[in-house]
């Protein structure tokens, strides 16, 4: 996933009542961080100005013009304060190079015994100056963990690596293609969503007929080698409790017509039509064909749930592992911050970080046959920590809303069939109401390990969409 890769902007302001040689050393000890951290940069070559870094408007036309230059490689900026650092320099580079990605904004700690006139810095200051500008300009910025620090320390690393996750979500989100395969489920109304709500948010829907993708998976050959390899790579991803022989290929058939389908249309993600037509006129589920898409980082929500695969793949761009959907299914006893969250299921693999089985629809499975719901992939999710987000367009308001938290998956046992994950959330019954009272869909997506504060800084900060961070 291209979107994964991040690369910066690099902005090291000055200002000439300082010492220069403090940005000279900044601009060394930044870049080499960058390079080690792996990410790419685009800063103005040192010889294009005095200090070779900037200060005032001169400076921020000639760094303007190279950011503008460089658009399509810069996913967010980052500026630097060694010193008080040029106020103008900075918000005018920024206005001036057009571009709309998310800055960071970090200042330099002052050594309590060099603060005589020629080692003093008084970022402390000037980095209120550059933000205050910021925020007259209308400039989205983010923070530092602290006001200030120091270049050397590990909170320039941590801020880095979250700002490059703030910034994937945020590119990720920026042009957007899902592919909404089928129609939702007749009795499922709470799937519905505004497309031209999402299309303000650059995000396009690309609708297909299920009928397509069948007819396409009807006409493959059981013998050809795309689809021999499709099949052989289903048994690999787990274990297969085949009850009809040719299950496994007709699956196999199935992935390959999304697949290709997704490739030529150029899909981000997708959402798609699980029940019933695939397995009244095809005959087997799609879970498995969306949990291998979901491993590769490209979620694929079940019932056409179009606003659930978006929450799932900011997750995914946060956490930069697998996320799934999952049902808010089941109280968990009288224990009131628990609950469990199941689906039949589609989970990508290491989502489960178990062994998995691929079999057929439990409950779907007794109405239509067990013969044709071969599929589903089942397991118990292991223990951990984990974030849930959901989002929703709201068509009274005009807005996409969302919710967020954190939690852990427990360890807890529970008799069911499918994807089972006991969960455990603080003030569980404070966003069951929030939930309730605003209109949210029963489904939520999840990713392991805790992301939240990725999450609320790009899309409450930058993408500006309606925000209940739950605590």
């Amino acid at each position: 996933m291209n979107k994964l890769k991040i690369s910066f902007g690099v902005i090291i302001a000055t200002r000439n009542i300082f010492n220069a040689q403090l940005a000279v050393e900044a601009r060394k000890k930044v870049l080499e961080k960058l390079d080690k951290l792996g990410f790419g940069t685009v800063i103005l070559p040192g010889e294009e100005t005095p200090t070779g870094n900037i200060e005032g408007y001169e400076d921020a036309v000639k760094c303007g013009r190279y950011f503008k230059q460089n658009a399509e490689k810069i996913d967010g900026i980052i500026v630097v304060l060694p010193n008080f650092g040029d106020e103008l320099g900075v918000v005018n580079t920024i206005k001036m190079s057009g571009l709309n990605v998310p800055v960071l904004v970090q200042a330099c700690d002052d050594d309590n015994n060099k603060v005589d006139v020629k080692s003093r810095r008084d970022a402390f200051c000037g980095k209120l100056s550059v933000c205050n500008n910021l925020y007259q300009y209308g400039i989205k910025f983010t923070n530092t963990t602290y006001h200030t620090y120091s270049l050397e320390g590990e909170e320039l690393t941590k801020d880095i690596y979250k700002f490059a996750a703030v910034c994937r979500v945020v590119k990720g989100m920026k042009g957007l293609r899902v592919g909404a395969i089928g129609t939702r489920p007749i009795g499922f109304q709470t799937m519905r969503f505004s497309e031209k709500i999402l299309q303000k948010s650059d995000i396009t829907i690309v609708p297909v007929d299920m009928s397509e993708i069948l007819a396409a998976a009807e006409k493959m050959d059981d013998n050809a080698k795309e689809v021999i390899e499709k099949a052989e790579a289903i048994q690999k991803y787990g274990t297969c409790n085949i009850l009809h022989k040719g299950q496994i290929t007709r699956q196999a058939r199935f992935g390959l017509a999304v697949e290709r389908w997704i490739e030529e249309y150029d899909i981000d993600i997708s959402a798609l039509q699980c029940w019933e037509s695939i397995e009244k006129n095809y005959g087997c589920a799609a879970c498995v064909t969306m949990s291998m898409m979901g491993e590769k980082l490209m979620p694929s929500a079940c019932e056409v749930d179009v606003a659930g695969t978006i929450g799932m793949y900011a997750l995914a761009l946060a956490a930069q592992r697998p996320s799934a959907l999952l049902d808010w299914n089941n109280n968990y006893g009288t224990d009131r911050n628990k609950v469990v969250c199941t689906h039949c299921s589609n989970y990508p693999k290491s989502f489960f970080e178990n062994e998995i089985e691929i079999g057929s629809l439990d409950i779907l499975g007794t109405v239509l046959g067990q013969e044709n719901t071969f599929g589903a992939v089942k397991g118990k999710v292991a223990p951990g920590n984990m974030t849930y987000f959901r989002i929703s367009t709201d068509d009274t308001k005009g807005i996409i809303k969302s919710y967020l938290g954190e939690g852990m998956i427990t360890d807890d046992p529970y008799g069911m069939d499918g994807g089972i994950a006991v969960c455990e959330i603080p003030n569980l019954q404070k966003l069951m109401n929030y939930m309730c009272k605003n209109g949210f869909e029963h489904h939520v997506g999840m990713v392991r390990g805790h992301v939240a504060d990725i999450l609320e800084e790009a899309i409450g900060n930058y993408l500006g969409w309606e925000l209940y961070k739950h605590e």
